[in-house]
């Protein structure tokens, strides 16, 4: 009915064996408490019966002078048989003995009757009813726990439907999915425990959405951005060849078509680049201490700044901040934004690299003193292009492909500081953090030292 790595196999068998074990133990407990409350209720019925008759009776009862029970002269008081019998082992209380007599169960009690004659009271108490009795107490407990496990069962069946229908729900949703039908999932009709699976897949779905635009975008883009190069390029040589032109002419002609070239070039080697970063998404994941990275890759960006005319400055905090992602998808994100912000910073203007750690999340600001944006285009779409500077426009459509897959978020502002310029900013989640170990005084401890906290 169920595969060896079911569930909901897992689920009724655990639930099923839990249950029994309990119901086992309750019912030894129950059996033996009802059964021990008996047993004490005929005794306290015997020893109150020996005093009654002890206080109350003047005859005599038949005497025994023997090491032995015996019954034969008793005489009879109820249903009960009494006698006085001499016992060899002295006790100086009352006491209760149980034995079977012509395959019946017998309980008796020894009451001290004459203490200077060792002499007891003897009651002796038929209970084969009793017995009975605790038979059919036992046979209806089994009955009961039987039906009890039957409905078990049923229930844990029930349940386990009822803990999987959230589950199915959201497989039903995705089977229906295709990438051109793509729906988030309601969370809100999600029970708690399963929400965060819920915005897990919504958060997939989201990647999903923004991967099939861009890749439409990106085909539709380059087909665009190579014809229209290859039409100019064509239309100028049939220009040329219309007629006989001098030598200057046909070499201009040949330099604007190198030109055009190169630009295509280029773009073809952003669009490789966007292959080879879907490679590196598959790379192993290692430890990198992230201020140290952009550190050492600020020493790469000076020098290209420095032939531009230009500056960079650092500014990172904390002193350490250990991740484990994939270095080259974050080259991919810091050399596009730092690229960008030194193609738009004016000559003898500064760009600021910036961090700092925002509850568990590390940001990076490159912050540049160039025009600005309009905040009102998508600048991560394929071959958007803002002002008049030469490029692909897929510098930022790789950034955002590398931060998505490593769970980072980007965004591109305009600085608030009354200042002109921009600010790219790319906040990684603290679900890339290394494992830490608890610092006193609520201080997290990575394995490179202390974080400090931005208030």
């Amino acid at each position: 009915m169920f595969s060896e790595k079911s569930i909901k196999r897992k689920f009724l068998i655990q639930l099923v064996a839990a249950s029994s074990v309990l119901i086992v133990i309750f019912s030894v407990v129950l059996y033996y408490y009802i059964k021990i409350q008996i047993y004490d209720d005929i005794s306290a019925s015997l020893k109150n019966e020996a005093v009654a008759y002890i206080k109350n009776s003047k005859s005599k009862l038949p005497f025994q002078n023997n090491k032995s029970l015996s019954s034969d002269l008793s005489r009879e008081f109820g249903s009960d048989k009494m006698s006085v019998v001499i016992r060899v082992d002295k006790k100086p209380y009352a006491f209760y003995e149980q034995y079977v007599k012509d395959k019946k169960p017998y309980i008796t009690i020894f009451y001290p009757y004459n203490k200077a004659r060792s002499s007891f009271l003897k009651i002796e108490r038929d209970i084969s009813g009793t017995k009975a009795l605790l038979g059919k107490i036992k046979k209806s407990i089994v009955i009961t726990n039987i039906l009890t496990l039957v409905l078990i069962l049923a229930y844990a069946m029930f349940l386990s439907e009822t803990l999987l229908y959230p589950v199915k729900s959201i497989n039903r949703r995705l089977a229906r999915m295709n990438e051109n039908f793509l729906e988030k999932i309601d969370t809100g009709n999600l029970p708690d425990e399963y929400k965060s699976l819920g915005e897990s897949v919504n958060k997939l779905i989201e990647r999903i959405q923004n991967f099939v635009k861009y890749q439409k975008e990106l085909f539709i883009g380059t087909a665009h951005e190579l014809k229209t190069p290859l039409a100019v390029m064509k239309t100028k040589n049939e220009v040329t060849l219309i007629k006989d032109r001098d030598i200057e002419k046909y070499k201009e002609t040949l330099r604007v078509n190198n030109k055009t070239i190169d630009e295509m070039s280029t773009m073809i080697g952003s669009i490789l680049n966007i292959g080879r970063q879907e490679g590196a998404q598959f790379d192993k994941p290692v430890e990198v201490d992230l201020v140290q990275f952009i550190k050492d890759k600020a020493k790469d960006f000076e020098l290209i700044a420095k032939n531009k005319q230009k500056e960079i400055k650092i500014d990172l905090e904390p002193e350490q901040y250990c991740i484990i992602t994939q270095p080259s998808l974050l080259m991919h994100i810091l050399q596009n934004f730092v690229q960008n912000a030194l193609k738009f910073t004016p000559k003898n203007g500064t760009v600021l690299i910036k961090t700092r750690l925002i509850g568990d999340d590390f940001k990076i600001e490159i912050i540049d003193e160039g025009e600005g944006i309009d905040e009102s285009i998508d600048l991560f779409a394929p071959f958007k292009r803002v002002g008049d500077k030469s490029g692909a426009g897929l510098g930022l459509f790789l950034a955002k492909g590398a931060a998505d897959a490593i769970g980072a978020k980007l965004s591109i502002k305009n600085r608030r500081d009354g200042k002109s310029g921009a600010i790219a900013t790319a906040v990684i989640s603290s679900k890339n953090y290394c494992p830490m170990d608890e610092a006193p005084f609520g201080k997290r401890r990575g394995i490179f030292g202390v974080l400090k906290r931005e208030s």
